[in-house]
């Protein structure tokens, strides 16, 4: 069985425009009287290079140059007015943790040389999805209302597990939620309601939740899984006091649409 993909993360950095159609200019009406001459049809000059480069054509895309992040790919194009959405609880990289994965890491390498480290980390609780701008507000708001409620919990995040996005642009090595699990299933339960409301993308059966740690481009789940997968996780069984390191107290949730960030507190 394939491993369950990772949400995605694109975003889309840009502001909300208005989208406006230029309206035809209304012809001059006659005064009544023919002037009696034949109209001359007036002669258009042509725009200069410097000013259409200014207004570049609204059909195409903006290039998606993969080379600019890491090779990663979109998962679905950008568009303007379009933000990405993402739910997830952020994971707190205490100092014993990064002492952790910096043991972790240079083994993975050696199956491995291009993997990368996560620049932070978190437990998704959604897919990652797109909002108009105007929806954003209101989408972040039935969130809090569904999760004031919800109650803190700790879990645990110490198997070593292989994961891919959906698209198999992307490999990551993370540590999957052993538990905990019921906790983050009503989480993502109380999520789903809130993207049903709205019309988007529910979050995967069955999830597998955990902290990504390090990723690479391209499917490594050959190279990774097996021989790998146990070398590392004798690792994280045999590191100093990893079972209180890797028990966590639950975060508050965040939303992250484009650019912007709400925090949903827990109880």
């Amino acid at each position: 069985m394939n491993a369950p993909p990772l949400v995605g993360y694109s975003s889309s950095g840009s502001e909300d425009e208005a989208e406006t159609g230029a309206r035809a200019r209304p012809g001059a009406g006659s005064c009544g009287r023919s002037s009696g001459h034949t109209p001359v049809p007036s002669q258009r000059l042509p725009v200069p290079d410097s000013v259409l480069n200014m207004f570049p054509s609204t059909e195409e895309g903006p290039e998606d140059d993969s080379a600019k992040h890491g090779g990663r790919v979109r998962t679905f194009p950008h568009e303007r007015g379009n933000w990405a959405t993402h739910v997830y609880m952020p994971y707190e990289a205490g100092e014993e943790f990064l002492d952790l994965l910096d043991v972790l890491l240079p083994h993975a390498q050696t199956y491995i040389p291009q993997l990368v480290r996560m620049e932070e980390f978190h437990l998704s609780l959604s897919q990652s999805v797109v909002l108009r701008h105007h929806w954003i507000l209101p989408f972040v708001q039935a969130l809090k209302d569904r999760l004031t409620s919800f109650q803190r919990f700790f879990f645990t995040a110490n198997r070593v597990k292989i994961y891919t996005n959906q698209e198999k642009t992307r490999t990551f090595i993370g540590l999957e939620v052993t538990s905990g699990h019921a906790q983050f299933l009503n989480l993502v339960s109380e999520v789903d309601r809130v993207m049903e409301e709205f019309d988007l993308t529910t979050f995967y059966q069955d999830p597998s939740f955990h902290v990504s740690l390090a990723w690479c481009v391209g499917d490594a789940r050959l190279q990774l899984e097996g021989q790998c997968v146990r070398e590392l996780q004798e690792i994280v069984d045999e590191f100093e006091d990893s079972e209180l390191l890797l028990r966590v107290h639950a975060r508050p949730i965040r939303c992250k649409s484009g650019n912007k960030f709400f925090s949903l507190p827990l109880k």
